[in-house]
């Protein structure tokens, strides 16, 4: 987006800085702040860390970690920004404080936008004196690999706010989610929470661990996910007859009590037994290793899927076609 040269970053924590590498990648200039203990070098060595994957998919001309400005003071992010992303703890009375402070110290075409992961808009933009330009942009860790980003407008948002952060989003390799309607924990996350709420309950009640878990879903349907999400998948379960055949023939299993909507006590024993399993399946590796074998693992799976345009690498190619041109865009 032509007229975004500068994007400030609010909260420099993992989301914070996973879109400041993205911006900082595509050769545009980052403002940041964050009040927590060693925030910038934190910051900093998160983006050295996630460079070299952002490096493999390809650089926009000008890219540059050294055009990161860090910032003691708020204010100064709001004035010197075209477009700010908000990634604040997702705490409803924190966040309406801090858009309220945004609001008043950026000038009143610059959209603001929320990393929240399930807070309503409507809410946090209630106390702003320009509330139709604040609105939700949340995105998936990482934020600079992953290119998925749900927008949700809140009641008083206005559709040029939505459509300019579409736009932005778009121009740093994304593929935008409208979430049409304004609700808890939009779309992703819902979905999300209800696995995560089943996996719980399994190690809870000791039918399994967290390893078994996660190789329930990386083994089977996570791979089908990658390229056809959920409905489509069953789609193709219906054979010939398609998701009429398979709502049919299954559909009387959604009666059985498989499942449990309701989350587990998180007691003292069961997150021992989280932390336990995780802790063995990471096997001793740093946090920064997982990271590194992470994004290896979801560049050659975005690469395997370009080769058929579907997913995210039909959305890597077109990101990849628009870096040729970047310079002249801007």
């Amino acid at each position: 987006m032509g007229n975004i040269k500068t994007v400030g970053i609010v909260g420099a924590g993992v989301i914070g800085a996973g879109w400041a590498a993205r911006c900082l990648a595509r050769g545009l200039d980052v403002i940041a702040t964050d009040p927590g203990v060693n925030a910038e070098a934190k910051m900093r060595a998160s983006i050295d860390n996630a460079w070299p994957a952002l490096s493999d998919i390809g650089l926009a001309p000008g890219a540059d970690r050294s055009r990161l400005v860090f910032t003691s003071e708020l204010e100064a992010v709001c004035a010197g920004a075209d477009f700010v992303q908000e990634n604040a703890p997702d705490n409803e009375d924190l966040k309406r404080e801090l858009h309220t402070r945004i609001d008043a110290a950026t000038a009143p075409q610059i959209v603001i936008a929320s990393s929240s992961s399930g807070l309503l808009p409507s809410r946090i933009q209630v106390d702003c004196i320009h509330p139709q330009r604040v609105l939700i942009g949340h995105p998936f860790n990482p934020v600079y690999l992953l290119p998925l980003v749900e927008v949700v407008g809140g009641d008083r948002t206005d559709d040029h706010s939505v459509q300019q952060a579409t736009a932005f989003y778009k121009s740093l390799g994304m593929h935008t989610l409208r979430v049409r309607n304004e609700i808890d924990g939009y779309i992703s996350d819902r979905l999300q929470e209800a696995l995560w709420r089943e996996a719980l309950h399994m190690v809870n009640d000791g039918v399994a661990t967290t390893e078994e878990i996660d190789a329930a879903i990386a083994y089977g349907p996570g791979l089908r996910w990658a390229f056809m999400g959920t409905c489509l998948t069953f789609h193709l379960a219906g054979g010939e007859s398609g998701m009429r055949h398979m709502l049919e023939h299954f559909g009387p299993a959604l009666e059985l009590p498989w499942t449990k909507l309701k989350a587990p006590e998180l007691t003292p024993q069961l997150i021992d037994r989280m932390v336990d399993g995780t802790q063995a399946q990471a096997a001793g590796r740093s946090i920064q290793e997982l990271e590194r074998l992470r994004d290896r693992c979801l560049i050659d799976i975005m690469r395997a899927l370009q080769m058929h345009d579907v997913g995210a690498g039909a959305t890597l190619s077109t990101y990849e076609a628009s870096l040729s041109g970047d310079s002249a865009g801007r």
